[in-house]
């Protein structure tokens, strides 16, 4: 019996590129009317229980998201069998995913740009450190890359 899709979303903190991540998804399988299990967390614990960065949550309430209630967390092994699809977004962090994934788990690791033609082996850039204008250049990313993973999954790629 073959499970259904889950996705799990993974950044540095899971404040920024990875709530985003997930936001952008949430609307993307709504509109095609999927069901797909949908999470974030850093690989870092550095903001375990913290709300996402207020620039974050601006850029999603600008875009008709509320993400105010998500909180961050830290992956953990149990993640690697709980989800299909394990999305990074960059190389840093998939490299770190790569080398905690447990032998014999079953998640798919890849990142996030990957699923978009042309946009293989990019990175999500990290907009922490910038202004608000770096947040919406990451919601653009996320939300063309939720587009493309979302609808491999209705076309069963």
């Amino acid at each position: 019996m073959q499970r259904n899709p889950s996705v799990l979303f993974v950044c540095l903190g899971n404040i920024c590129r990875s709530p985003l991540a997930e936001a952008a998804f949430r609307n993307e399988i709504a509109a095609l009317e999927i069901e797909v299990e949908v999470d974030s967390a850093g690989t870092s614990n550095w903001h375990v229980g913290e709300s996402p960065d207020s620039r974050a949550i601006a850029i999603a309430a600008e875009k008709g998201v509320d993400i105010g209630a998500y909180r961050g967390r830290q992956i953990v092994a149990a993640d690697y069998d709980k989800f299909t699809h394990i999305v990074a977004l960059d190389d840093e962090n998939l490299a770190t995913l790569e080398v905690r994934q447990p032998r014999g788990s079953s998640a798919q690791l890849s990142l996030l740009l990957d699923h978009v033609p042309g946009r293989e082996g990019e990175g999500v850039a990290d907009p922490y450190f910038g202004g608000a204008d770096g947040f919406d250049q990451t919601w653009a990313d996320v939300s063309e890359a939720a587009r493309a993973l979302a609808k491999s999954f209705v076309s069963g790629r």
